[in-house]
Order: C-alpha cells, then structure tokens, then sequence
C-alpha cells in the first residue's frame, strides 16, 4: 500500500490543484432546470451503487411516458459523467426533456460506485476482483429491478454505451430472467469483442496493464484511474490549454475535430475519469485477441476450476431474445463497425444497426458530441416511442 508520506502529500497536491468539489449529479441537474433524486442500490454481492432518477425534464411540458429508460455509462465513467455533455447533447437530459422517466447507473468501483457492505475498497483486494462480467451479472440486474420495483412498472427500456452496451449482454446470458423485462434495447457502440479496434492507444495501454499485473499487485494497486489523482493531474495539465484535451481524446480515440464543445472538456476535467478495477482493464486487453464474446480468463488452471474448462466459455448473446437497436460511428477507433457487425449477426432481434453518417464521428461523440442531438438522438427517440406504446 502507498506510504503515509506519499498520501500526505498527495491530498496537499490534490487540495491545492481541486479548490472545491464538482457538483453532483442532483446539484448539476437542479443547475439546469431539472428535477432530479438521489437513490442507493444494493447489489446481490454486498455492492452499494448510486443511481440518480431526472424525475421530469426541463422542456418537457406534458406528463411522463409510461416506460422509464434506464442509461448505462461506459468505461471509467459514473452517471453525472453522462451529464457532462449538456443540456442541449447529453443522452440522459434529451430523454428526460422527450418526458420520459429517466434513470442513469453508475457501476462498482466508480466513484459512485466505490461502497461495500463488509469491503473497504482502500484495504481489501477482493472489492476491486470484477470486471465488466460482475457489472453486467449483479449491477445491472440489481439497478433494473430497483427501477421496476419503485416505479411500479412491468419493464423498462436500456440505453447502454460501450461498456454499458456489453454488460447488458453479459446481462441477458446470465441473467434471462431480468433480461425479459427489458422491451428495447439500445446500444451506442456497444462493447463485446474488439477484434478490429484500430485504437493503438488502446490496446498497449491495456497490454501494459495485463502484463504488469503482478507489478500493480506486488504495490498493493488493485484501483487505477480513480478520479481524484487523475482529474487533478489533468487539471493541471489541460485546463489552462483544453485544446490540449481535445488532442489527448482523439489520440485514445479517433479525431474529430469541433465535435466536442470546449465547455464539456472543462467539465470533463472535474469527473473523468471515474476508476475502475485493474482487472477490468485487463479484461479489456483480452477482448482485443478474441473473435468471441468470452468471460475473464483467469488463465488454464484457475480457469479449470472456475469453468472447468482451460479457455474461458463464451457468453449466450442469442438470451438477449429482445427488440434491439445498435448505433456505431464509421470513424470509431474503439468499437469498430466490424465488430458491431458480428454483435448484430448473433443476436436474435436487431431491429437495425446504424452506422451514422458523418463520416468523422467517432466513440466518444457517442457520449461528448454536441451534435448528438441532431446526429444520433432523432432515431434513438423515434425508437422509444414506438416502444413506449408496446
């Protein structure tokens, strides 16, 4: 674990860099007009998740629809990080503005979703043992059936980006039963495989981390990009020059530029990113050398004993037996359109699979664009409309 000295310092760094904390997701909604609760989650292995609920939309002028929607975050994000877009662009804000109920998750060990019943995720490994395979077997299925019990609703519809795309299929195949209760599916470039990902950024970074696993765990580092160390670092280095920011995203992702406004990268500087598990980054790494949709590979004996096979089974994407929509940026460096091509031919019931058509929109417009509103939100509202009433 790190030194009492070298904590020290760090909150005197972190202190003098933060000089106050971000607003949360309840404070930065109210900011915007919208009306908006607060709502805790526990989940069937002891995590304690926030969930937030925009309980009527600033533009919304009639009475909510009937279908609440529930928005899954991606990787390294919480549910005010899906905020950071704005009012006029962020998914959950244009939903709630079409009068919808709508709810956003936040997934373990994001800062909002870093609580345990027993674990203290600062002493103790076994909180920080996940990947996107729990999220999508405990958190997603716990916040779904929270939603349902307090809304009093037979089902709901699921937004999901990235990560929050594949772990609702993770979902389905381990949990059909929750999975019937979901009418529509949408999945802004959803992450299964990533056989095809041109991100080089990408892939060495989580090369690096699977191969230095027994470094990170030798020091005790079982959490990586939490948000209070990295924000503050990236305060220092981009919130003087945040076209400094743009250039760092298109070097992770592909460039696109203009698509974010400088605004949200001011934003993005305060919440993201939000911090996973190692493991789950390794995870990551494994699904670049797989042309499957397979759980964690422990290795051939651990994976013996936990699977009773030496290869890690696949994961049942024909459960997800529902109306689904997919939506992917041709210029996407992440989820790349081949791999959400093979996604839609093993499911059952792809309603359509859309590949936007400005030719430079990339993974994180998905979640940051300012055009989202008028590139990829008209079909994802023409979508749960017509659900809504089914």
């Amino acid at each position: 674990m790190p030194s009492l000295k070298f904590n020290v310092l760090l909150a005197i760094f972190l202190g003098a860099v933060k000089s106050q904390a971000p607003l949360n997701f309840t404070e930065l909604t109210e900011l915007n007009g919208y009306q908006s609760e607060e709502h805790k989650v526990v989940t069937e292995d002891g995590y304690v998740l926030t969930v937030y609920r925009i309980t009527k939309g600033a533009k919304c002028k009639e009475e909510n629809k009937k279908t609440p929607v529930f928005f899954m975050p991606p990787l390294l994000s919480a549910a005010d990080t899906a905020m950071e877009a704005g009012p006029d662009a962020a998914v959950p804000y244009l939903i709630s503005d079409a009068c919808f109920d709508t709810w956003v998750g936040s997934p373990r060990g994001t800062y909002n979703g870093r609580k345990h019943v027993r674990l203290d995720p600062d002493k103790n490994k076994e909180f920080w043992s996940f990947s996107v395979d729990e999220i999508g077997k405990y958190d997603a299925p716990a916040m779904l059936e929270y939603v349902l019990k307090y809304t009093k609703k037979e089902k709901l519809m699921y937004l999901g980006f990235s990560q929050g795309g594949g772990s609702f299929f993770v979902m389905c195949s381990e949990r059909p039963d929750i999975c019937k209760k979901v009418k529509l599916m949408i999945g802004l470039a959803p992450a299964t495989r990533h056989w095809y990902t041109k991100s080089v950024f990408f892939r060495i970074l989580f090369k690096n981390i699977e191969d230095n696993l027994d470094v990170f765990d030798d020091l005790g580092i079982w959490e990586i990009l939490g948000r209070d160390q990295v924000t503050a670092i990236l305060s220092v280095v981009c919130r003087n020059n945040l076209k400094l920011c743009e250039w760092l995203v298109s070097v992770v992702d592909s460039p696109h530029p203009g698509s974010v406004a400088v605004s949200t990268y001011g934003r993005m500087l305060d919440r993201f990113p939000a911090g996973t598990s190692v493991q789950n980054m390794i995870r990551f790494s494994q699904s670049c050398r797989s042309k499957k949709f397979v759980k964690f590979s422990y290795g051939t004996e651990k994976n013996m004993k936990v699977y009773g096979s030496p290869d890690p089974p696949e994961y049942n994407l024909t459960a997800a037996d529902l109306p689904i929509l997919l939506m992917v940026g041709r210029n996407d460096a992440i989820v790349d359109v081949r791999d959400v091509k093979w996604l839609a031919s093993k499911l059952p019931d792809v309603k359509e699979t859309v590949i936007v058509e400005d030719p430079e929109w990339n993974h994180v417009d998905m979640f940051y664009s300012k055009f989202i509103k008028m590139t990829i939100f008209p079909k994802i509202l023409q979508y749960i409309l017509r659900y809504d009433e089914m």
